[in-house]
């Protein structure tokens, strides 16, 4: 990325990423990306911004699916549903590092803001 000059990453769901997202958000910062993810625990690590599916949200939803399975529905005849809530957070403090200023619009937006 540093060689063909990318302004930005987009880390995507994996269990690889997730387990290193510290390392990317560091790797992102040290060469000035702007690096988005959609795993929360992102912004935190140091990530520009999350944007994505509550994963809370989620499992909250699937523990209902356990529950009707375990009354004796059938896994079969539950329907697939998709994320409802949907998180946006901002990391001021990378976003500073980066010489970037966030839109108040976008701040407003936020779920979450990190400072």
């Amino acid at each position: 990325m540093v060689r063909e000059r990318a302004d930005g990453l987009v880390v995507l769901a994996s269990p690889l990423h997730h387990r290193n997202l510290r390392q990317i958000a560091d790797l992102a910062l040290e060469h000035r990306l702007c690096a988005v993810c959609e795993f929360s625990e992102f912004a935190g690590a140091g990530g520009l911004m999350v944007y994505g599916p509550s994963w809370t949200d989620m499992y909250r939803r699937a523990a209902t699916y356990v529950a009707k399975i375990l009354a004796g529905a059938r896994p079969a005849d539950l329907p697939v549903e998709q994320p409802t809530k949907i998180e946006l957070v901002m990391n001021l403090t990378t976003a500073k590092a980066l010489g970037i200023t966030v839109p108040s619009s976008l701040l407003l937006r936020a779920d979450r803001v990190i400072e």
